[in-house]
């Protein structure tokens, strides 16, 4: 190919095409018109001719002069009708090739207008105007279905766009807020002509909990990040234990809180990444914990049912409105003030653990109860192996 050569545009291929097939489909019916013609022309007349020679063998029959006569004519009529009508139809043959050619150039830029409007639209189409749509009307056929396709795709592309920075912005809020204290304390600390040890100590201890937040909160961000990016390792791993350790970590906690802790922890084997898996739990246990009142209630049932690992934790706290329990499982996203766990809540405890669910092809849902509180439950494949990218294909 010669540097520069240009591919002809997928309108002048189709016209062509088009073209192309009305000139053989006339140059056949004119073929045909014309067989026709010729059999018709001579068929008929060399029959009536063989029946005369036929009795000039019995009667020793010889044409006249006038019969000669006759007969040249006829040959040369029949040969000038066949040249008039060969002349005729390449004429017709060369005007419906040209008509064709321009009707099919017509034709197929109409067919194609529905493609520059996409073309079009994607042009304009950045990270910064995924708002634009196509917007394609007309009758619904297969441009029509590829424009709607591409709307709801990049419909998809804005929501994850907005949610990416509205992701970002809470981080940085976050994590901000542990950094501002720590840099108010220090100044606070280091305006003052004179401070006591107990005064340095106090500022330590402010700075020590506020790193410990943003430490929290980076490990969540880590973890969700994982998640986020797929299942590692595949091992089978039993919930059940899983949300017993759990609850032994978190028992410190629970004695704190005066929270009553009912278990029913039946074998539940799943395949997955054990360190997402043993993540999973925890975050669930600790946020029955930590999203409770004083005095109140956790439950924690693990177990099997119809071919899938089941994980029910329940607890008891203020009410949630069921509009706004979805909004639980997206990042940085609370209820009320006084339902937040203090310095200790990251906002990120659901959200990693609906990303790690679905990296497990799982299920979660969550429920508010009659009472207060909330009951979140998880299904897990049982036993069947995921295949991750560290599977090796067949």
């Amino acid at each position: 190919m010669k540097p520069g050569w240009k591919h002809p545009s997928i309108r002048l291929r189709l016209a062509l095409v088009y073209a192309v097939v009305l000139v053989a489909t006339c140059a056949a019916l004119l073929a045909l018109n014309y067989a026709l013609l010729y059999n018709s022309l001579y068929g008929p007349i060399d029959a009536d001719q063989a029946r005369p020679t036929a009795a000039a063998e019995k009667q020793q029959w010889s044409p006249t002069r006038a019969d000669k006569l006759k007969q040249t004519m006829i040959d040369q009529l029949r040969t000038t009708t066949l040249a008039n009508t060969a002349g005729t139809s390449a004429i017709a043959l060369v005007v419906a090739a040209l008509a064709g050619l321009g009707v099919s150039w017509a034709v197929a830029g109409r067919m194609l207008r529905p493609l520059r409007t996409l073309t079009a639209a994607t042009r304009r189409i950045s990270h910064d105007r995924l708002h634009e749509r196509v917007a394609l009307s007309g009758p619904h056929d297969e441009l029509k279905e590829l424009a709607d396709t591409f709307d709801q795709m990049v419909t998809r592309l804005e929501a994850s766009f907005n949610s990416q920075r509205r992701f970002i912005a809470d981080a940085a809020h976050e994590l901000r807020t542990p950094l501002s204290i720590v840099r108010t304390g220090a100044e606070v600390q280091l305006a003052k002509r004179h401070n006591t040890p107990e005064q340095w100590e106090a500022m330590a201890h402010r700075a020590l909990v506020a790193t410990g937040r943003a430490e929290r909160m980076l490990d969540g961000l880590l973890a969700l990040a994982r998640s986020d990016s797929g299942v590692i390792a595949v091992e089978t791993h039993d919930q059940a234990v899983a949300a017993a350790e759990a609850l032994s970590e978190a028992d410190g906690e629970a004695e704190r809180a005066a929270l009553a802790i009912t278990t029913d922890l039946r074998p539940a084997s799943v395949s997955g990444d054990p360190a997402l898996l043993d993540r999973l739990l925890s975050n669930l246990v600790d946020n029955a914990i930590r999203h409770n009142h004083p005095g109140g209630w956790v439950e924690v049932v693990t177990g099997h049912g119809r071919g899938e690992a089941i994980v029910t934790v329940r607890n008891s706290g203020l009410g949630v409105p069921p509009a706004e329990v979805d909004r639980l499982f997206e990042p940085f996203q609370r209820l009320a003030s006084d339902r937040t766990a203090g310095s200790r809540s990251t906002g990120l405890g659901l959200a990693i653990v609906r990303s790690i669910v679905q990296a497990h092809r799982g299920t979660v849902t969550a429920a508010p109860n009659a009472g207060g509180g909330l009951t979140v439950t998880i299904t897990l494949p049982a036993g069947q192996p995921l295949c991750v990218s560290s599977c090796s294909g067949s």
